[in-house]
């Protein structure tokens, strides 16, 4: 291994023009090794100085490690961070759809609407699954129509419910209307 003080004095021999050229090495190799090294020079001064002491979060576990591995744990995460939507490959849009899919079938005042939504969810789903352009796979699963129809009139049907319960039926008030004396 060269010094690296060495190496760091060829570089700047070479960025000046006065470099040598080594006889046995191929000359782009050369290059790259002497940029390595002066790279790893600089590395070295600035640890020596002090540039790379109390930087924030040192000593302190990398974000996002968790138990459980997800090789998309990256684009979930700047997905978080930008809070962008629309964006990514399919697998985690599917993904992300499915979570909320109920709270957005809930909004829909129609048993068509709901079936119409859960359709297009499916149809979706299978076109993800037959594509093979790479990225995370497709772990979604399409939805069962009927199920999710019953479900949606239940969750419809408690929620009526308890607005029904919410708002006690007031008292009609009678109208009293001004008589005219003749």
């Amino acid at each position: 291994m060269t010094d690296p003080r060495e190496a760091a004095a060829r570089y700047r021999a070479q960025q000046q023009g006065d470099a040598e050229e080594d006889v046995g090495a191929a000359p782009g190799f050369a290059a790259a090794v002497d940029q390595a090294a002066f790279i790893e020079t600089a590395i070295q001064v600035a640890i020596r100085r002090g540039d790379f002491d109390d930087l924030p979060g040192a000593g302190k576990p990398l974000e996002g490690l968790g138990t459980h591995h997800d090789p998309d744990w990256w684009i979930r995460r700047k997905i978080q961070q930008e809070n962008l939507t629309g964006l990514g490959p399919p697998a985690i849009l599917l993904r992300t759809e499915d979570r909320e899919l109920d709270d957005q079938l809930d909004l829909l005042g129609r048993e068509a609407d709901v079936c119409d939504v859960l359709v297009d969810f499916n149809r979706r789903v299978i076109e993800a699954r037959r594509q093979l352009q790479g990225g995370p796979p497709v772990v979604t699963e399409p939805r069962d129509v009927d199920a999710a129809v019953v479900a949606w009139r239940e969750r419809r049907a408690a929620r009526l419910a308890a607005r029904a319960a919410a708002v006690p039926e007031q008292p009609r008030r009678r109208r009293f209307g001004l008589r005219r004396k003749a």
